[in-house]
């Protein structure tokens, strides 16, 4: 049976896909936050000195770049997810369907409640 050649790269010939691969490919960024914010953890239960340790090494550049590239990718992972919610989701109010924009400003709402929750602990 004859098969077709698939480039390696055929994820760039269409917008959809290439941004399916580039949120696939952000699970491997949100990892490196996950290890990231264990490290700290680790490093303020260890005291003081491990503490400032870890400052340094958080602002080597690379790190910084890392970071901030792991950021993007974390924005991009959470819009993609957020706009797939109301396609997985059949979410009714009153036995109508509620509109796919309303579950995903709600979405939004609670994301920014949470976050001002947290900047509002972290900062007291």
């Amino acid at each position: 049976m004859y098969r077709r050649p698939v480039s390696t790269w055929w994820w760039l010939r269409k917008r959809s896909y290439f941004v399916f691969v580039m949120r696939e490919l952000s699970s491997i960024f949100i990892a490196w936050l996950v290890v990231y914010l264990l490290l700290l953890v680790a490093a303020i239960g260890r005291g003081g000195a491990a503490y400032s340790d870890f400052l340094d090494f958080a602002a080597n550049p690379a790190v910084v770049v890392l970071n901030i590239i792991a950021f993007a990718f974390v924005v991009l992972h959470t819009i993609t997810w957020f706009s797939l919610t109301p396609k997985a989701m059949d979410v009714r109010l009153g036995g109508r369907p509620v509109p796919a924009a309303a579950v995903i400003a709600s979405q939004y709402v609670g994301l920014l409640v949470v976050s001002a929750f947290v900047i509002w602990l972290v900062s007291r």
